[in-house]
Formats: structure tokens, sequence, C-alpha cells
């Protein structure tokens, strides 16, 4: 089961949708003119349902297949956000908003569904249903769990749940997956440090916020290197120090900011109990006070075991049996589609940009087009090959 000819067919005119969304970027929840065009050309396709507006601005669309047998329904999810980044590229469709690229690739993931979802539309050579979803915020706004909170798994009776997002290193044509947790959880960690302000020259008289907050930089590596279990996996990462605005006075106030990442629910809540223990007796040790505000974000991906095979199945017959690793190395990067898999039975797949692509959230970095026949294929014979519920 190679790339789908027609699929083929449509390569140009698919990566020129992903074209026009790339110079188009938008942010988060406000995905306006993204959401429009989709819902636009969903309704061109002749979906039989497109609705717009759930979790604020996502669309789905439902294809009904014509095959009469027992049949699934599969949701099959794309991001639709870009991010807060100047674009560095030299491109015809390069970014047109100041301050804003589609940095991560989800121009094409967007692209890709809608090649796929325009096909399903055309031949609906499947039982069961395909409901497609494009989702906002997921570039930390957790769109995912907004579209889960405003009732789409229920609304649309979805059964199973798919996502894929792009992986630059990876060649072209190759996947990457692996059952069980894929990706971390993401929490997010700031500072606050009061001491007592004073002359440089004087330090003496003052309580040391800037001391006090490298002290409780170092110390907070302590959390992974000797609480966590080596066999496990954990990362702290302090990212932001924000101490005065003169090379003469020692600032009253610090705040510190950074993340939190984990895999396993015990690591994260110790990881969380550290912390405090760590910012709060490092402070008090310095004679000065900290407050810690740690919020829970993303959890952690976890891919479905029968779920996980089958997806593995699909892109081993788009791409070839060579071409598909099923023993991915778990990353530390976090994905909201997290909310979905914990919603429903599911599994989010990796798709190769190319070895030479930069890396995601990087000025230069392009969804590479000839990703496109894969994806979309890998799309469409998920739903055409899903067995029934």
């Amino acid at each position: 089961m190679p790339i789908v000819n027609r699929i083929a067919d449509l390569h140009r005119e698919i990566a020129g949708w992903r074209h026009d969304l790339h110079a188009h970027p938008e942010l988060l929840y406000d995905v306006h003119r993204t959401a429009a065009s989709v819902a636009e050309k969903l309704k061109a396709f002749g979906c039989d349902e497109v609705v717009a507006g759930i979790g604020r601005t996502g669309v789905v669309g439902v294809i009904r297949g014509r095959k009469d047998a027992p049949g699934q329904v599969i949701g099959l999810r794309a991001d639709m956000d870009a991010l807060p980044i100047e674009e560095a590229n030299d491109l015809p469709y390069k970014s047109t908003v100041p301050g804003k690229m589609h940095a991560c690739g989800h121009d094409g993931h967007t692209a890709m569904l809608l090649g796929a979802a325009r096909y399903l539309a055309e031949t609906r050579n499947f039982a069961g249903t395909a409901v497609v979803i494009f989702q906002p915020a997921e570039e930390g706004g957790a769109g995912g769990k907004a579209m889960v909170d405003d009732g789409m798994l229920d609304r649309f009776g979805v059964r199973q749940v798919y996502g894929m997002h792009n992986y630059p290193g990876m060649p072209v044509g190759q996947f990457g997956i692996r059952p069980g947790p894929m990706m971390a959880s993401t929490d997010t960690i700031e500072i606050v440090i009061e001491g007592r302000g004073a002359h440089a020259a004087r330090p003496h008289l003052g309580i040391d916020t800037v001391l006090t907050g490298a002290q409780i930089i170092t110390n907070l590596q302590s959390i992974v290197s000797r609480n966590v279990d080596p066999v496990k996996s954990g990362v702290v990462s302090i990212c932001v120090f924000r101490a005065g605005n003169a090379d003469n006075v020692l600032p009253q106030t610090v705040t510190l900011r950074g993340t939190a990442r984990s895999f396993d629910p015990d690591v994260r809540k110790l990881i969380e109990r550290r912390l405090h223990e760590v910012v709060e007796g490092v402070a008090k040790a310095q004679g000065a006070t900290a407050t810690l505000n740690f919020e829970r974000g993303y959890p952690v991906l976890n891919n479905h075991d029968a779920e996980t095979g089958f997806a593995a199945s699909v892109a081993r017959e788009i791409a070839g049996s060579d071409k598909v690793d099923d023993d991915l190395p778990p990353m530390m990067g976090a994905e909201d589609f997290s909310y979905m898999l914990n919603a429903r039975p599911g599994a989010f797949i990796f798709i190769g940009n190319g070895e030479n692509s930069a890396g995601l959230h990087h000025p230069r970095y392009n969804f590479n087009d000839d990703v496109i026949p894969y994806g979309t294929s890998y799309w469409v014979k998920l739903v055409e090959t899903a067995q029934p519920a």
C-alpha cells in the first residue's frame, strides 16, 4: 500500500494551501483566518457536517463512509497555531506578520489533514465515520483540552483518536512511534524572591536576592540528579532570571521562571515537593523569602497499545517496514494531544521532516513539502483500514 495516487496528484495543491497558511500565521486561539479557511474548504469538499467554534476556535468536519458494513468513528487531529517568532527564511511564502511564524509545522499538519479530508469526501471508500479535527492553541494554550472540555469527542461519537507531528532530523518518508509514554508532562515554575535592596558597595546592609536566586538555581539541579530514580527521567530548567536595572544596586526582588518535565506521575509529584523545599530552604538560609508557583500543564502523552500497533502497521504499508521505528525513544517535549488520548484510545505518530531540517521552534524552520504525500496517505489509509468497534 504505497502513497495513494490521487494524493500524489493533489500534492501541489495541498502544498499551496500550506504556503498560504505559512504566510498568514496566527497565535493560540486567535486563529480566525486559518479556521475560516479550513471550514470553507471542508464545506467545499462536501463534508457531511462542518462545525466551527469548538474549543473557542476549533473546527470539526464529519465524513461518513459508503461501505455497508460496521465501521469505526475515528478522530484525526491537526493543530493550526503558529509561534511568536520572527521568521529568518527567505521564502516566496514567508510570514507576512511581523513576529509570528509557523516554526513548528502546524501549517503542514493542517494542510495534510485537509488533503485527507478532500480525498475521503470524494471517495468515501470506507465504513464508519472520519472526524477531522482542526485544533487551536497547541503552543501553550491547551486547545486540545478546550476541545475535549467542549464535548467534541462525545458530540461526534469519536471512539478512537489519532495525531501526527513532523520530526526534524528524521528522513522524509519515515515514521516513528512507541506505545506508552512518548512525550512528557510539562509544568511551569515561577519563583519570586524577596530580600532587602541595598547599594552594591554595601551588601552587608541588604539581603542579596541575586545571590539567593543563583544558589536556588544551583540547588534545584540536585532534584533530578539526587532525588529522582536514575532509571527514570525528569528535567528542571530555569530559563528566566529577572533581577535589577542598575549595576550598583542590589535589587529588592528577583523573579525566576522555568519548566519541569517528567514521564511518571510519582516523579512529577516528587519534583513539585522538592522544588518547594529547596526554594524555601535556600531562601531562608540567605535571610530572604521565596514563593514558588508550580502550575501543572500538559499531562504525559500516553499512546495506547492496540492503537499504536495499528498506526505503525498503516505507516509500514505507506512507507515500508524498514521505514517505521515502533520503539522511538520518548522525548521531553510536550503535546496537548495528550488530553485527547486521556479521553479516548488512540496514538500519536511522528513523520520525518528531513535530516537537514532546522529544529522545531527555530526561526529558520520550514515544513518540508515532500512530507505531504506520506502524511496525507497515512491519514487516508488509517480511516480506510480501521476495524469496526
